[in-house]
């Protein structure tokens, strides 16, 4: 029983994560594309290329070739520190992106399946970066990704001291930047920049939304009770500390129980059904790590 629920979380992982790479390339296909919107990442430097080169070599054949060409390098250069979500990511992507351009045409025929030119670069770029955002988001909250500027991120943080997240930034300014001379257009390159703030806001909306915990203070004369009906009930562990009125002086346990946003409602009706007097307070976390919630990354 424990591996068949083992195997069946791994194949709706393995679901969720293909939906969210579809998403991904369908709105960079549909949206940005025609309106020759660049963003960040590999799937942008594919973009410059597809306009600047003139060939019209397929996106998902460009994005596959650089995304292997990284890979190599950081096999080289990192070992063996690529699991089999990235290959993964990487294969599908390049796939989704010849799906939806070259099998089914979006984006790539005149006003097919609709002409997104009449939404306005601004709205495409808003719309386009906030599904990407929410695709990606899906994707890195399931443990993959879609390879791209992290490997290069990664090699250049082990020989110089700074940060990835500061080498992808640059990096999605330079790729975007640089598409101002295949299109001529500033105001494409603004909107490769609203495309980036929008994706980067809606994708930590989407992790924080999906590793939300909540830290739940309960002062009450039956805190025992609660505590017991916590475990039984909701099975999460909980403490309970020794406490003393300021006021009163007197002698009271506090409750304290970290919980997910899922079973947030359930502890405080449970709370409420045992004292309806209890005195709870309520606050979002940064973040819990350790036993059933996230894992400390160093």
């Amino acid at each position: 029983m424990h591996i068949f629920k083992k195997k069946s979380r791994i194949i709706l992982s393995y679901v969720l994560i293909t939906f969210g790479i579809a998403s991904y390339t369908f709105a960079w296909s549909t949206l940005m594309l025609p309106s020759k919107i660049v963003g960040g990442g590999v799937s942008g430097m594919s973009s410059v290329l597809y306009y600047a080169l003139g060939l019209h070599l397929p996106i998902g054949v460009m994005n596959l070739i650089i995304n292997a060409i990284l890979v190599i390098i950081g096999f080289k250069v990192l070992g063996s520190k690529f699991g089999a979500n990235t290959i993964y990511g990487i294969i599908a992507s390049s796939l989704f992106f010849i799906l939806w351009q070259q099998v089914l045409g979006f984006g790539m025929r005149p006003n097919w399946p609709f002409d997104v030119t009449q939404f306005g670069g601004f709205m495409c770029a808003i719309i386009g970066g906030a599904v990407c955002g929410a695709g990606i988001g899906l994707t890195f909250a399931m443990g993959g990704n879609s390879g791209g500027t992290d490997i290069i991120a990664l090699i250049l943080s082990k020989y110089y001291n700074i940060s990835p997240g500061k080498v992808i930034m640059y990096l999605d300014i330079i790729i975007i930047g640089s598409s101002y001379f295949v299109s001529g257009k500033i105001e494409n390159v603004v909107f490769g920049y609203v495309v980036m703030v929008t994706m980067t806001y809606v994708l930590d909306m989407v992790l924080d939304g999906n590793r939300q915990s909540y830290q739940i203070l309960v002062f009450s004369q039956k805190n025992k009770e609660i505590s017991d009906a916590i475990t039984k009930e909701i099975g999460r562990g909980v403490t309970l500390l020794d406490g003393e009125g300021g006021f009163s002086h007197q002698q009271q346990q506090v409750l304290i129980v970290m919980v997910h946003k899922t079973d947030k409602p359930n502890v405080m009706q449970l709370i409420h059904r045992i004292d309806d007097n209890a005195f709870i307070s309520v606050s979002k976390t940064q973040g819990v790590y350790g036993r059933n919630f996230d894992k400390l990354k160093m």
